[in-house]
């Protein structure tokens, strides 16, 4: 047997051995992240099958009802207002063609009386609030309830906006962003 093969198996089996314990056990060299709030209950889009989607009745009726976590949609309006909807277009929601982007808040139609939930086919929503939120007014309402907060447009303006609300309310430890953008969730980062 060659000399160097003295030490290098020894070596190779001390690297196994060791790469195997670490696997085993990561907590030795990586500590666990710490987590904010623990989510076991998630009101997706405040609750829609129970309320009219994306309303602050329906926030209301999550946190009633103990959610962990709201999740909500957001959009800009023509004047710079950071509102909660999940369509950009509102024929389904309003029964009105017209895009969040292109009206101002006071503009903005109310939601149609009763709203079918698009995860539940044929299941209708209803409510008494039938008016878009801002975003601001949900944080407000909610100041220590976890959000998960999606932006659901490429828009540098909207991410803007929605980081500085964060910022005001002392949101960043109870905000999560999201997006189904892989170049939006960048730009979120950075903010």
């Amino acid at each position: 047997m060659r000399p160097s093969l003295y030490y290098l198996v020894p070596v190779l089996g001390g690297y196994a051995a060791t790469s195997y314990y670490l696997l085993k056990h990561p907590h030795i060299l990586q500590k666990r992240k710490r987590l904010a709030f623990h989510c076991r209950h998630i009101s997706h889009r405040g609750g829609a099958g129970e309320r009219i989607e994306n309303t602050m009745e329906a926030f209301e009726n999550a946190v009633a009802h103990h959610t962990d976590l709201l999740e909500l949609d957001c959009h800009m309006t023509k004047d710079g207002r950071v509102v909660v909807s999940h369509d950009g277009n509102l024929l389904r929601q309003t029964g009105h063609n017209v895009n969040i982007r292109d009206v101002t808040y006071e503009e903005l139609p109310q939601y149609k009386p009763s709203l079918e939930v698009t995860f539940f086919p044929g299941h209708m929503s209803t409510g008494t609030d039938r008016r878009i939120p801002l975003l601001e007014e949900v944080f407000q309402r909610y100041p220590d309830k976890p959000i998960n907060v999606e932006i659901k447009e490429d828009s540098d303006e909207l991410i803007k906006k929605v980081s500085e609300l964060v910022r005001r309310y002392h949101r960043a430890e109870k905000t999560i962003w999201a997006s189904t953008s892989d170049q939006v969730m960048k730009k979120c980062r950075k903010e």
